[in-house]
């Protein structure tokens, strides 16, 4: 994994009034903190940073952060979260968070299913019912996802988190048991599709009326 190259200015001033003020120069407020480090207030281009999040691996890119302050310095950082507006999209904040070469950092990573189950071939139908995992991994070791191979997987059949093996260094965020993956009947499947629609339309706004 490479780092991206993402130059940031330091800014004095915080609020609505400054942050409309960076958007009108194509710019948005930014953040970075790590732990033990005093934050430092920033701002960073949005092109620049769409840039650099089409090249990288979106919340696990690494970036260099270079900041124009009098010692021009240059830190390492992932993106912790990026507020985008809720309609247009448009990126409002970006918090980094730095990080150390040499010390592990919790990330997900997302689940893919590797082969066709046995159980298919009978009706059934494969659900992961983990879609990201957490893990603990140096920054230079953070893998794009954690194949399981599902193709052994008869119907009723289920793949638990203590079953999926890590490379490397990599180690799971904590150590708790549960289903990853499973494959249900296509009965079991449209009774839990059912019982989501259920759920989905009690929480809906209307029905809080």
């Amino acid at each position: 994994m490479e780092f991206i190259e993402l130059k940031a200015d330091m800014r004095t001033s915080s609020g609505n009034g400054p942050a409309r003020a960076l958007r009108r120069d194509g710019k948005i407020p930014a953040v970075l903190y790590g732990p033990g480090k005093e934050a430092l207030w920033l701002s960073v281009g949005i092109k620049d940073l769409s840039k650099a999040l089409k090249m990288g691996q979106g919340s696990h890119t690494l970036f260099k952060l270079k900041i124009q302050d009098s010692q021009k310095s240059n830190r390492s950082a992932m993106l912790k979260e990026l507020q985008t507006h809720p309609v247009s999209q448009k990126y409002l904040h970006a918090d980094f968070y730095e990080i150390a070469m040499d010390r592990k950092i919790t990330v997900s990573i997302p689940v893919v299913a590797k082969g066709k189950p046995k159980g298919a071939e009978n009706g059934g139908i494969l659900q992961i019912i983990r879609r990201e995992l957490d893990v603990l991994c140096l920054p230079m070791e953070i893998p794009e996802a954690i194949q399981v191979d599902v193709s052994h997987l008869e119907i009723g059949d289920s793949i638990h988190r203590n079953e999926i093996a890590l490379e490397g260094g990599i180690e799971f965020a904590d150590d708790n048991n549960y289903t990853v993956i499973t494959v249900l009947g296509s009965k079991a499947a449209e009774e839990e599709k059912l019982e989501e629609t259920k759920e989905e339309a009690e929480t809906s706004p209307e029905s809080e009326e």
